[in-house]
Order: structure tokens, then sequence, then C-alpha cells
């Protein structure tokens, strides 16, 4: 039952955030338009920063520190990807938090649903966070706890 709520609620925010005006979602841009981070576009560089989060499935750990070496190494460089960098990094981070206290009420056997429901939001927020990249938007993860401003 909660985990159709939660299908439900993230269907509904991802359907009002494509109906909200261009003007109301803030739009960061590089500050140099020569400025092609590890030899490609900006936008695609942030595309790539979020899916680098699946590294994990082909190297142990690679999703944490991909995007790590990836924003520490042009942060100083574009606004746009300090902003990604940070906003992923704060996903990361709460993503964790989730996961951890999920494994403890798996003792309680709700943390089960918990656990699923935190891959679930890890999966769509992470592929929406690369396709808002993508269009040159930044895009802040819902239920991210900010810990990097």
């Amino acid at each position: 039952m909660y985990l159709f709520t939660l299908v439900k609620n993230l269907k509904n925010y991802i359907m009002s955030e494509e109906n909200t005006s261009s003007a109301e979602q803030p739009v960061v841009e590089p500050v140099s338009n020569d400025f092609k981070p590890w030899g490609m576009e900006a936008n695609q560089f942030c595309m790539l920063m979020h899916l680098s989060q699946f590294a994990s499935f082909i190297v142990p750990f690679g999703g944490i520190i991909m995007p790590i070496v990836m924003w520490s190494t042009n942060k100083e460089q574009s606004d746009l990807v300090n902003e990604h960098g940070k906003n992923i990094l704060n996903w990361i981070i709460s993503s964790f938090i989730y996961l951890f206290v999920s494994f403890i009420l798996t003792f309680v056997l709700i943390g089960i649903v918990t656990l699923i429901a935190t891959a679930i939001c890890s999966l769509i927020f992470t592929i929406i966070g690369a396709v808002k990249a993508n269009n040159g938007q930044v895009y802040k993860y819902p239920l991210s706890i900010r810990f990097i401003k």
C-alpha cells in the first residue's frame, strides 16, 4: 500500500513539474561557452554525472566515486557543473541514510518495503536528473537532504 502511494505521488510530482513554466525553473548557464569539461558539452557532462551513479553496477563503489571525481575536477570552472554535483552528492548521502534506516527496519519487516521504495526512487530520480541536465536545467532530487549548499 505504501509503495503504491509513493509511486502515485511520484507520478503526480513528475506531471506537475512538466506543467510548470520554464521561467519558474532556474537554469544555470556555464561560466564560459568555450568550457568543455572532459572534452564534451557541459549539458552532456552533467547528464553523464547523473548517470555515473549507475557505475556501481559494474565497479564496486563506482557510483559514489565517479560523480565525486567528475564534480571535483570541474566545479570551479562551471556553475552548472557545481550545482549538479552538489545535488547529486546530497542525494547519494540522503539515500545512504534512507538505506541504513531501512536496513535497521528490516527486523520489523517494514524495512523491506522501504528498501525497495528507496531503490525505485534512486533509479527514477537519477534518470529524471539526467534528462533535465541534458536540457540545461538543474534538477534537485526530491526527498534529498541538503548537506552541501
